[in-house]
């Protein structure tokens, strides 16, 4: 065997030979076998693998599953209990190929762990209440205290190792909770923003941690063999690490960063010593005998927040979720042997054990929420929440069965345990808890009924920074004063992804001041910062940082709760599209498109929807300095009694002038109209022309206010242009002038007219509506901002 090399594979006893120089093939035109070389065998195992747990994914998504229980179970499939009974296995993932497997699924585990750590914030745990402490401490205790009864069980009917040697991976694996999946599933049941969610947050933050450290003495301690002195230099070395990472690597890529001028993106050189630090400390970890993820976890934590964290999660983070580490949580499923689960006595040991681990969570929890009196169903909700299991607790299994701490089928049985707990999470808390939102009376609902003297809330949506000056200028613009003051609610939108960054924004640092430590929590600070900036330039304005986490389905729920929570009169929320460098409109994200419907159909408020082409204004936002030619295209109707109101309290700002183009139809136009009526009549059309005259008296009463007013201020102009059909009407949109900054432009919901009947028919938007489209669409040739608005109408 001069040309092969042995590979122990599973338990140490399977010895597999290869052949080193067998890594790429020639060709099958040239004879070789793909499947014979190590290269083409781990592609095509990487496909599999992707490709099935985003297939499982996209199943298991409506039920609320996290992705590692996709990963996880797409192992089960591909591996020996499912497609591996058969000839599939031998082909697609033989034993000599479980060594290349295993490396690069470790491999991306380290980079995950450093992009983790990286974002991590420590300083946070020292924030956390004596609530949260008390919750996570209980709940790790009780199941520690379960583990070691259900133990003398467990080791008696599933294994014939030595029960000492495993009851600490053990009790691990069952009372860590893992953040980054409980915060996913918290975000999916609307529960971030609540008592229950918070608290259930800090908790397992304080889980994850102590879960690290116990883990690292597990490992010291498994050596039952050369305990006492070895586990003595190892504890020794460790800790001389994490001091020398601390005093000598930390103060290193401070220096470094410092090369860099602020502004300027980081170097190749900069960021290839930053990576190659990770397997730098993977493999210093790995040689004091602790596992080499603990060093990526310590180095990514004393990277400096600021621009190099957010330039290393950009570069890296994509790649490592969405490839490397899928490879990690499929090989967990691939060791994994269900057909050794044999019997119904076994199955209800599993489900004893089940039981064991969630009881002890709960009533841990429980016992300290009662202590704090928290009500009966959140205790018990809470407790649940703590049972969620990820990437901790099957590093813990892995590593257990790696130095024979557990054996096959304990190693299955409690890979099947962490699944199912996590798996049934969701379900059980959607059952148990409903939070019952009952409707916030309030009446200020629309800004024509809000009183002139009255504050005007505005909750703002914003997706990215670019969103945000054409949207300030708005605000501005709005004519905030003294006895009007503008209350901005601002409500950073962050889809929900399996992104670490996504997750970790929730953390609740964005006002801390501290740097931020991911591109999306940057995206966030500087959201928050411009705003404040406003209010700092203007005494009138109140602003209040949110942030809303959830699937684009879904966020319009987040929008309207936080809207009738804060008692918002308008919602303000960009279109779709945005103005690209040659003018033309783009659409950015196409699930953008899904929520602003959702979020007119269902919002307990008035709504403005802008199209944003720039809202030139003065750079100093000092009030007298702004500026903005604002024109009104009024039809009729209640949104467009709602899109005047809120023009007419523009046009109060000194700076502004407003101009308000009110389209009728001719006069024989109008007589067309009436004939109809001398038809035999029938209750609806009665109710429909009674309808539509009290619209018209409601129009004409608010017309003939501003005309009052525009008498005595030349900075209002009132036209009326008169046309016959919906073609007329574009001509007539299309005349008015293009000195304008801004059309407002009313929806048109609810209301038919021979005016709009043409453009509706080939709307391209019709959550703009007819004229909003055709506004915002590239044809037109004015190239302005439009603010299509929807007046609230219980």
């Amino acid at each position: 065997m001069s040309n092969t090399s042995a590979a122990h594979v599973a338990n140490n006893k399977t010895i597999v030979c290869y052949a080193p120089q067998m890594v790429t093939s020639k060709g099958v035109w040239l004879g070789d076998k793909p499947f014979k070389f190590s290269l083409p065998v781990f592609i095509l195992q990487l496909l599999l693998i992707v490709a099935t747990s985003r297939l499982l994914h996209f199943f298991l998504k409506p039920f609320r599953q996290p992705r590692v229980v996709s990963e996880v179970l797409g192992g089960f499939i591909l591996g020996p209990s499912v497609l591996g009974r058969s000839k599939f296995g031998e082909i697609v993932f033989p034993l000599r190929s479980v060594m290349v497997l295993d490396t690069m699924a470790n491999v991306g585990l380290l980079y995950f762990l450093f992009l983790i750590g990286v974002e991590m914030d420590i300083s946070i745990v020292l924030h956390i209440g004596r609530k949260a402490l008390a919750i996570a401490f209980a709940g790790m205790l009780f199941p520690f205290i379960i583990s070691i009864s259900s133990s003398f069980i467990i080791h008696k009917e599933l294994t014939t190792i030595e029960r000492s040697s495993y009851i600490l991976f053990l009790a691990v694996a069952l009372s860590v909770t893992a953040f980054p999946v409980l915060v996913r599933i918290l975000a999916e049941l609307k529960l971030l923003k609540m008592e229950i969610g918070r608290l259930a947050m800090s908790a397992a933050l304080i889980s994850d941690l102590c879960g690290w450290f116990i883990l690292a003495f597990a490992i010291v301690l498994s050596d039952k063999e050369t305990f006492e002195w070895t586990s003595i230099w190892v504890l020794l070395s460790s800790t001389h690490f994490v001091i020398f990472c601390i005093f000598v690597v930390q103060p290193a890529v401070k220096w470094l960063m410092r090369q860099t001028p602020e502004g300027d993106t980081f170097n190749e050189f900069s960021i290839c010593v930053i990576l190659s630090g990770v397997t730098i400390s993977g493999f210093i970890t790995e040689a004091i005998g602790i596992h080499a993820v603990f060093g990526a976890i310590i180095y990514g934590l004393v990277i400096p927040n600021g621009p190099l964290g957010i330039t290393l999660v950009e570069k890296l983070e994509d790649f490592v979720t969405g490839i490397l580490l899928p490879l990690f949580f499929a090989s967990t499923g691939l060791k994994t042997k269900i057909s050794i689960m044999v019997g119904v006595y076994i199955w209800a040991l599993l489900i004893l054990v089940i039981f064991l681990a969630c009881a002890g969570k709960v009533v841990g929890t429980f016992l300290v929420a009662l202590f704090y009196k928290m009500p009966l169903r959140e205790a018990v909700t809470l407790g649940f929440l703590m049972n969620t299991k990820g990437l901790i607790e099957m590093i813990v299994l892995n590593l257990a069965k790696k130095q024979n701490v557990l054996d096959e089928r304990l190693f299955t049985v409690m890979v099947i345990v962490a699944v199912a707990m996590t798996a049934m999470i969701a379900p059980i808390v959607t059952i148990i808890y409903r939070p019952a939102r009952t409707s916030v009376p309030y009446k200020w609902r629309a800004i024509q009924s809000t009183k002139p003297d009255a504050e005007l809330r505005v909750l703002v949506c914003i997706h990215s920074p670019r969103n945000v000056p054409t949207i300030i200028n708005l605000l501005e613009a709005s004519h905030p004063t003294k006895n009007s003051p503008l209350c901005i609610y601002v409500l950073h939108l962050v889809e929900l992804t399996g992104r670490a960054s996504a997750m970790l924004i929730v953390q609740g640092t964005q006002e801390s001041g501290r740097p931020a430590i991911s591109p999306m929590r940057a995206q966030s600070n500087h959201v928050i910062k411009s705003f404040k900036n406003f209010m700092q330039h203007n005494s009138c304005v109140s602003v209040h940082p949110l942030t809303a986490i959830s699937y684009y389905s879904t966020m319009h729920q987040d929008i309207c709760n936080m809207a009738e929570d804060k008692r918002v009169t308008f919602i303000v929320i960009p279109f779709h599209q945005q103005q690209m460098v040659d003018g033309e409109m783009a659409s950015m994200n196409p699930a953008f498109r899904i929520l602003n419907p959702n979020v007119l159909a269902n919002a307990p408020c008035s709504v403005g929807i802008l199209v944003d082409r720039g809202l030139s204004g003065s750079t100093d936002l000092a009030a007298n300095q702004l500026s903005h030619h604002i024109a009104m295209l009024f039809f009729g109707g209640p949104d467009d009694r709602e899109a005047l109101s809120y023009a007419s309290r523009m046009a109060e700002h000194p700076g502004n002038s407003l101009c308000v183009v009110r389209f009728l139809p001719r006069e024989n136009s109008a007589k067309l109209k009436k004939e109809p009526s001398l038809a035999p009549t029938n209750p609806k059309r009665l109710k429909g022309q009674t309808d539509s005259r009290r619209e018209k008296l409601l129009d004409n009463d608010l017309i003939k206010d501003f005309r009052i007013k525009a008498k005595n201020d030349k900075s209002l102009v009132y036209i009326e242009k008169l046309v016959n059909n919906g073609e007329e009407k574009i001509e007539a949109v299309r005349s008015v002038d293009d000195i304008h900054d801004l059309f407002i432009v009313g929806r048109g919901q609810g209301i038919f007219s021979h005016l709009t009947a043409g453009p509706t028919d080939w709307s391209e938007c019709p959550e703009l509506g007819a004229i909003g489209d055709l506004l915002a669409s590239s044809d037109f040739t004015a190239k302005v901002s439009v603010l299509g608005v929807q007046q609230y109408t219980a």
